[in-house]
């Protein structure tokens, strides 16, 4: 699988049927969608989900229904959200692009299909016991994101190679993914000699005071870490980097491929028999109008080794 060939999901809006008419109909099934985050900022990867879902015979309001619970970028509210989908007895689970959501999913059932989408180690987590034959009531797609954040360290020392230090964003709200990362960091800044600072935010607000406290840290660089928070805000996440002249490395997520699997699940097939789907391909984007706009002379090695330039 390619890395831009995600996740899609599904849809659903039950038919208003006579009740007579509800006696002799198959039940239409649910799908209970969990995100971390909102609709508005997850729309570009809810048309890819219900594209997946096309791809399975699935049209949401026709054959197929979603309930959605939202965790509006509190992932606090996550267990709860996912205790109600098993209260409603959802045919099938969605975490699409949360690990947190995935996490929360999990501890609410143990019977209720689970179709995930991580950028950690899915076995690390506790989701599956392989990747090859998930057991039990959960599979999906891993991006091993996660497993980058020592390679995108490497990378910011490469663009800006003199710098002493660099910060790392997390987000305190998503501890497993938080733990992982901040490891990963460490042990890539002690083998370049960097100084690792770790800057935390949960929140729009945080974002704004974590650009300000980089200026009297001072911190050369900034890697982004793996969480669907900051990965629904890269656009604001750029901005504050161009606004603070602070050189950032992050990854892009699109969702291409999940909605495939809970069609497939929908149909009959087990979580338990379907293997976790893996990335195989990462690529490398480089904007050099923000490069140029930062004063940052990119080596042409780096250029070379990119698999897209933005100009």
């Amino acid at each position: 699988m390619r890395r831009r060939d995600f996740i899609t999901l599904l849809g659903g809006g039950a038919a208003a049927w006579p009740l007579w008419a509800r006696a002799q109909q198959p039940a239409m099934p649910v799908i209970g969608l969990l995100g971390s985050e909102s609709l508005e900022l997850w729309t570009t990867r809810m048309r890819a989900f219900h594209g997946g879902l096309k791809e399975a015979g699935l049209i949401e309001g026709q054959n197929v229904a979603i309930e959605y619970r939202w965790a509006e970028g509190h992932n606090e509210r996550l267990p709860e959200l996912a205790a109600d989908l098993v209260r409603r007895r959802v045919t099938v689970i969605a975490a699409p692009g949360s690990t947190p959501a995935a996490v929360a999913a999990k501890a609410a059932t143990s019977t209720i299909p689970i179709i995930f989408w991580v950028g950690s180690d899915p076995i690390e987590l506790g989701l599956v016991a392989s990747l090859n034959r998930p057991g039990g009531n959960l599979t999906g797609v891993t991006t091993l994101n996660v497993g980058l954040v020592a390679k995108r360290v490497e990378l910011l020392h490469e663009v800006v190679p003199g710098i002493s230090s660099v910060a790392l964003l997390v987000n305190p709200t998503s501890p497993v993914l938080t733990k992982i990362s901040i490891g990963d960091a460490q042990a890539a800044a002690r083998s370049l000699g960097l100084e690792l600072h770790v800057v935390n935010a949960s929140t729009e607000p945080d974002l704004d005071a974590v650009f300000g406290n980089l200026m009297q840290l001072p911190a050369g660089g900034l890697v982004i870490g793996t969480d669907a928070f900051f990965s629904s805000r890269l656009e604001q996440l750029a901005a504050l980097s161009i606004r603070y002249a602070v050189p950032a490395v992050y990854h892009f997520r699109e969702f291409v491929a999940a909605g495939v699997y809970t069609g497939r699940i929908l149909k009959g097939e087990k979580p338990a028999d379907l293997p976790v789907q893996q990335v195989t391909k990462v690529e490398l984007i480089i904007n050099l109008k923000t490069a140029t706009a930062l004063g940052l002379e990119l080596p042409m090695s780096l250029r070379m080794r990119a698999d897209e330039l933005i100009e």
